[in-house]
């Protein structure tokens, strides 16, 4: 069997692929491995016999692959994350994550590691791939032995990166009281989440918002809802913020059950008749956005109620459904459901696309040349003070191209930005490929450091950092600044099991929006430590 597998590459891999994926669907309480499964499959594998290899085409493949659809997916919120947040916010993410990185140069300097262990440890830690993908495209292809340590330090610490985090947020809700459900309500308006999203109609009765135009109103409450038709005695039509309410009124709205309480509680009481599925005048219908022209462009500058007398009432993107705003920007792939008289509906779905095995197709021409780009970025030296000189490399080359075209969305005809699904498919496709690859090349290694003792030594060190930096990320947000727990559990959290362990905890989605806001800025800083941490150890430490 090893001399088949050792003759075969691509045979190991698809069945490194296979059990690794098979083993990520086993859950343990409400937790599973997930695609990391593929690595630790893939060391077991290696540690079977040395010469079991990978080719370096794939796990370069993977590498790209991976960095490139996730920088395309994070772009806008990597750039946003400047003008929305205050330095307080920037300042409190960069050091979290430069904390670890200074420990770990000072505890270097104590203790027999390689440099490629110490940074392997780093990324561990945060559980971060792209990190690890390019620390090992800077060693390159000709030093195994580095590659090797590099991925033990990761591999051993990876696990504890999940569970040391979940241990220190049990402990510390027990110790901090925290009231989740205040904080919920309190940046309710902040933080708009996917939620309980409902339909309701409403019969107008109170006289004092008869006096007045809706716009004035919404300004005076600040209502979360959607307003969409108005039944007026035999009339239908949409609500504007022009509609001002008289007697007899209906109206039918969407929004949380909460929000619409309030609402109701403003302006009348619920009907006992349900409007929402009369279609004598409007039609209710869903589009997927498949028109690249369509693509990147806010709602209110489609003109949809002029032109069409229609508006959108949802918008479905993922596994997300929000509610539809005039600076909700559409991206290709979303799913959005459209009110809108019946004559009209075939012009939006001529307008709006609605094809499917559209939004399936990958544009070749935008991903090979952004990647081609981002290549050749990767090789362009870079000096350092002293004369040291690296590169961004397959690793920081395309992912820097990545986020500036995700940011940009579009140059003339061609769309940067892939639909949902496709770039969701690509980056699995790539992220199996590299961690399988790795995990294979390193297995032996990884087995001969837990039979020396020096895989130990990892294990206890790294647990310490997780416990140590996590308990202070927790203080100097909480405590010091003031950043509401709900999010800073997210912050902190860079996996999605410890993700969702601190939703659990929370009963609310906003560790969610606090994982989003530091996900793609950590994916670029901790590639950028890594790097730097590695070349001063190498350079300086060594």
């Amino acid at each position: 069997m090893i001399e088949l597998l050792q003759d075969n590459p691509l045979l190991l891999l698809f069945i490194v692929v296979a059990i690794g994926y098979l083993l990520g669907q086993i859950r343990i309480g409400s937790n599973s491995m997930g695609v990391a499964a593929v690595l630790f499959v893939g060391l077991a594998f290696g540690a079977l016999d040395p010469a079991l290899h990978m080719p370096q085409i794939i796990l370069d493949l993977g590498l790209v692959l991976f960095v490139y659809t996730i920088g395309l997916a994070n772009g806008p919120g990597f750039f946003s994350k400047f003008r929305r947040e205050g330095l307080r916010e920037v300042l409190f993410i960069v050091g979290i994550m430069t904390l670890p990185a200074l420990l770990l140069l000072a505890i270097h300097l104590v203790l027999d590691l390689t440099p490629a262990t110490t940074v392997g440890i780093f990324t561990g830690m945060s559980n971060n791939t792209p990190a690890l993908a390019s620390v090992l495209d800077l060693i390159g292809p000709n030093n195994e032995t580095a590659a090797s340590d590099a991925v033990v330090g990761f591999s051993v610490l990876y696990p504890l990166g999940v569970l040391g985090r979940m241990l220190v947020l049990a402990i510390v809700l027990r110790l901090w009281p925290v009231d989740f459900a205040a904080e919920a309500h309190r940046l309710r308006h902040q933080y708009p989440i996917a939620r309980d999203l409902q339909y309701r109609t409403i019969d107008i009765t109170n006289q004092a918002v008869m006096e007045r135009p809706l716009r004035q109103l919404r300004r005076e409450h600040e209502w979360d809802v959607l307003f969409g038709r108005l039944y007026r005695g035999d009339d239908i039509s949409l609500i504007s913020n022009d509609t001002q309410f008289q007697p007899g009124d209906k109206i039918v709205i969407a929004g949380t059950p909460e929000a619409m309480d309030d609402l109701e509680t403003a302006v009348g009481v619920h009907s006992e008749e349900d409007l929402l599925h009369d279609h004598a005048v409007y039609d209710s219908r869903r589009l997927f956005v498949s028109n690249p022209n369509i693509a990147g462009k806010q709602l209110a500058t489609l003109n949809l109620r002029e032109e069409h007398g229609a508006i959108v009432s949802h918008v479905r993107r993922g596994d997300v459904e929000l509610l539809a705003r005039g600076d909700t920007v559409l991206e290709w792939g979303d799913r959005i459901r459209v009110l809108a008289p019946r004559e009209e509906i075939p012009h939006l779905v001529d307008l709006f696309g609605d094809s499917f095995a559209q939004i399936s197709h990958v544009n070749l021409l935008a991903v090979g040349l952004g990647i081609a780009v981002g290549w050749l970025l990767g090789l362009i030296p870079i000096t350092l003070p002293g004369g040291i000189t690296f590169q961004l490399g397959l690793a920081g080359g395309p992912l820097l191209v990545a986020l500036v075209l995700g940011a940009v969305r579009r140059t003339g005809p061609i769309l940067w930005k892939m639909p949902y699904s496709a770039n969701l498919t690509l980056r699995q496709f790539g992220l199996i490929l590299l961690l399988a690859a790795v995990g294979v090349r390193s297995g032996s290694a990884f087995l001969s450091a837990f039979t020396s003792g020096a895989g130990w030594l990892i294990f206890g060190l790294g647990f310490g950092l997780i416990v140590v930096t996590t308990l202070l990320a927790l203080w100097l947000g909480y405590k010091l600044l003031g950043i509401p727990f709900s999010l800073l559990l997210g912050m902190i959290s860079p996996q999605p099991a410890v993700l969702e362990y601190a939703e659990d905890q929370a009963q609310n989605a906003l560790p969610g929006i606090g994982y989003t806001l530091m996900f793609p800025f950590a994916i670029i800083i901790n590639v950028i430590l890594a790097q730097v941490l590695l070349i001063l150890l190498q350079n300086y430490f060594g």
